[in-house]
């Protein structure tokens, strides 16, 4: 019996070594592929100049071609138009990071939205809406094969600074039976002809560093002179057909696609290293018909590092019938 247990214990020190050596090789090789990501910082022009990204210290800014292979190849999210233009995320953090958060940051023209509704919102009111909605919608998922969705309320309740023409509120929601729920941030500063959007990616373990860095993530994203709120021409510009009641409510921009992406993210090495890395080295090698994110000649070698990754963890059975292909 005590050779029993002294052989469960070897076993049990050799599965802690190998799965440790195994964690440091591929944190080290995720190390390496970070360095293929481009990331700016400074004043940024996006949207073809209709708006200004202005980094705040610690963070950094992904440009729209990475950012959308992010969203489609690695996170597998559908391609949607005006998916995105640009992530704002801390400058520690890396894209394929198992923490953390980014901003995925957007424009929609539909026109100018009045804000004489904004003190007249009832806010609890409206939450009780959307969970009554959101259970209703979870009936059909649910036929669809797709995980329930609740809104547990508000993480942060619908405030908007008339003076600076922003808005932001934060829900919380559960998807399915998944143990951590997701964080769906969301702020909107209002212009002429639109509004710029930044939704925040990430799960409620992150609302604490998510709400200290939002003062600077408030004042991140500014509309150029002439596109601006108080540029408005009530002869020629638009009024939206949505008022600050209406954007909270999710009536106009909500997304299927970005509602997941939280869970897309936070689970990606739980969907299997050979998946997540195959997505990964699709997103370096590029895609035909689409400019590949080009890397400087030596940082070309996460591409390799991901290969390698890749081919340690294939399937044994994957591997044999490799092996056994016949030569063309």
């Amino acid at each position: 019996m005590k050779k029993l247990y002294a052989l469960i214990a070897f076993i049990g020190i050799f599965s802690t070594t190998t799965f440790a050596q195994e964690t440091d090789s591929t944190a080290i090789k995720v190390a390496a592929a970070e360095k293929a990501f481009t990331y700016q910082h400074g004043a940024i022009k996006i949207g073809n100049g209709i708006a200004t990204v202005n980094v705040p210290a610690g963070f950094k800014y992904l440009d729209s071609v990475q950012a959308l292979r992010v969203l489609t190849d690695i996170w597998g999210n559908p391609k949607t138009e005006n998916m995105t233009l640009g992530f704002l995320l801390p400058e520690k953090q890396g894209i394929l990071a198992t923490g953390g958060y980014v901003f995925n940051i957007q424009y929609e023209a539909i026109g100018y939205v009045k804000d004489d509704d904004a003190k007249d919102v009832d806010y609890d009111e409206m939450i009780a809406n959307m969970k009554k909605e959101a259970k209703e919608e979870s009936v059909e998922r649910q036929k669809q094969g797709y995980p329930v969705i609740d809104i547990v309320g508000w993480a942060a309740k619908p405030y908007y600074d008339e003076d600076k023409h922003v808005l932001h509120w934060a829900k919380e929601i559960k998807f399915g039976t998944d143990s951590v729920n997701t964080l769906n941030y969301n702020v909107r500063v209002l212009g002429r002809k639109g509004v710029l959007v930044l939704n925040a990616i990430a799960t409620m373990n992150e609302i604490k560093p998510v709400e200290a860095d939002m003062p600077k993530m408030l004042t991140s994203v500014t509309f150029t002179d002439g596109n601006k709120y108080t540029n408005f021409d009530s002869g020629i510009d638009k009024v939206a057909a949505w008022t600050i009641g209406g954007l909270v409510a999710g009536k106009v921009l909500a997304k299927v696609g970005f509602f997941a992406l939280a869970l897309k993210f936070w689970k990606l090495i739980g969907i299997g290293l050979v998946a997540a890395f195959t997505a990964v080295k699709k997103f370096f090698t590029g895609k035909k018909g689409e400019e590949p994110v080009a890397p400087a000649e030596e940082e070309k070698e996460p591409v390799a590092a991901f290969e390698e990754l890749n081919a340690e963890n294939k399937p044994e059975e994957d591997k044999k019938d490799e092996e056994e292909k016949p030569l063309a």
